[in-house]
């Protein structure tokens, strides 16, 4: 498992438009299908990598959490499945019923869209404002495979809260870590 930290794209940055094929219900989303009258979650997942299966249930409960305040949540999984079966859309399917996954579950197979993210790693998260500008970009929180920390979500949820709430981000903004996005 590869660590790879997460590019920091710059916060006010326009949230990148895609159309995507959602492996939960085979319909597409477009950004402003997902889009949160608050703002909107962007996040790069995948099936396999132990970062993501570390903190799929504390991602799940953000979800259930923030979606019904306002907040627009999705997730996209951009790895190569030439080479990484496991990620693919079939799987992925079953993945997101496994872990309980009731937002879309996007599959970018071209890439374009982690690309236009300038995603690197899995999970890497980002979070835009109702006007789609870039608000926060980072880690879940300090807890990672075998570091002891327990999970708490507590970074992404302060950017959350401090979004809806109209308040400064309190604490700096730390890259993500995990797994690198699997290029073709």
């Amino acid at each position: 498992m590869a660590k790879t930290l997460s590019n920091m794209l710059p916060l006010g940055t326009l949230a990148p438009q895609f159309k995507l094929k959602d492996t939960n219900s085979n319909f597409e989303y477009s950004y402003s299908d997902i889009k949160g009258s608050k703002g909107t979650l962007v996040m790069f997942i995948c099936n396999h990598c132990p970062y993501v299966l570390h903190v799929i249930e504390e991602i799940v409960m953000i979800a259930n959490d923030y979606r019904v305040q306002g907040i627009g949540i999705v997730a996209i999984s951009s790895n190569d499945v030439t080479k990484y079966p496991e990620d693919g859309p079939e799987l992925m399917t079953e993945f997101a019923f496994t872990h309980k996954i009731d937002f879309p579950y996007l599959y970018d197979e071209s890439q374009e869209v982690a690309k236009a993210y300038d995603a690197a790693c899995t999970p890497d998260f980002f979070l835009f404002d109702n006007q789609d500008k870039l608000f926060y970009r980072g880690q879940l929180d300090d807890s990672r495979p075998g570091n002891g920390i327990t999970l708490s979500g507590s970074d992404l949820r302060n950017a959350i809260d401090s979004l809806i709430y109209n308040r400064n981000i309190k604490n700096p903004q730390k890259p993500s870590m995990g797994c690198n996005i699997k290029w073709k």
